[in-house]
C-alpha cells in the first residue's frame, strides 16, 4: 500500500481521492465501458507495459480509443486512421485515463507525476531525463497542465524534472485543481499535425512516428 521511498502524505492523498473517486464514478465508468464495447468492440480496456517508479515495469490500464483496422499486409493502420469519434471524445476529456485509478490503488501510479511512457523509450533517455522515474508516474502532472502533448519532448522532460525536484503535497493539490480546468478547455490533446503524439526517438533525433499504438490484447 505504501511503496518504499514514496512520501506517506502523497500516498495517503492518492488513496483517499482515488477510492472516493472510484465509488462516485463507478456508474459513469460502466457507461463508458458499454459505449466502448458497442462502438469499438473487445477488449474494452487497453493494456500496455510501461516503466514506472525507478523504471520498474507495470501494466497500465486505459479505456480503448482505437479500432483494430489493418492494411492488406495485416499491419495496424496509423493512429489517425484508427482513432474513432468516440475515441477522440474520450481522449479530449481524458476519460480514457480513468481506469488508471486502479493503477493508483495498486501503488503503481500516483494521481500526480510524470506520465508513464513507452518501455522502448528507456534506452533513449539521457541520464538526466531518466530522473523522471525517481517518482511514481501520474495520471496528470506538471507537464500536462503546462501544454500536454502540444509540448516538445524536451520541454515535457524539463517540466517532469522540475516536478521531481520541487515536489510537495501542496504542489500536487495545485496540479490536481489546475488539471480540471485544462481538461474542460481541451488544451494540448495532441501535437500539431498528429492524432496523438510523435514517438520519442532520443534527444538528438527527429521523431517521425506517432507515440502510441493500441494493439489488441497488448499486456
Amino acid at each position: 500500500m505504501f511503496p518504499a521511498g514514496i512520501p506517506r502524505s502523497k500516498r495517503l492523498l492518492d488513496l483517499v481521492l482515488t477510492l472516493v473517486g472510484l465509488v462516485l464514478l463507478s456508474p459513469f465508468l460502466l457507461i463508458i465501458a458499454g459505449l466502448v464495447r458497442v462502438y469499438l468492440g473487445s477488449p474494452v480496456l487497453f493494456r500496455q507495459v510501461r516503466p514506472g517508479y525507478h523504471g520498474k515495469l507495470f501494466t497500465i490500464i486505459k479505456f480503448r480509443t482505437m479500432t483494430d483496422l489493418r492494411d492488406s499486409q495485416g499491419k495496424l493502420l496509423s493512429d489517425k486512421h484508427r482513432l474513432t469519434g468516440l475515441g477522440r471524445t474520450l481522449r479530449a476529456l481524458s476519460l480514457d485515463e480513468l481506469p488508471e485509478l486502479i493503477n493508483v490503488v495498486r501503488g503503481e501510479m500516483s494521481l500526480v507525476g510524470p506520465r508513464p511512457l513507452l518501455e522502448k523509450y528507456l534506452a533513449r533517455y539521457t541520464p538526466e531525463q531518466s530522473r523522471r522515474h525517481n517518482v511514481l508516474p501520474g495520471i496528470t502532472g506538471w507537464a500536462q497542465i503546462n501544454g500536454r502533448n502540444a509540448l516538445t519532448w524536451e520541454d515535457k522532460f524539463a517540466l517532469d524534472l522540475w516536478y521531481v525536484d520541487h515536489w510537495s503535497f501542496w504542489l500536487d493539490i495545485k496540479i490536481l485543481a489546475l488539471t480540471i480546468g485544462k481538461v474542460l478547455a481541451r488544451e494540448g490533446i495532441s501535437q500539431p499535425g498528429h492524432a496523438t503524439a510523435q514517438e520519442f526517438m532520443g534527444t538528438q533525433a527527429t521523431p517521425p512516428h506517432e507515440e502510441e499504438q493500441e494493439k489488441p490484447g497488448a499486456k
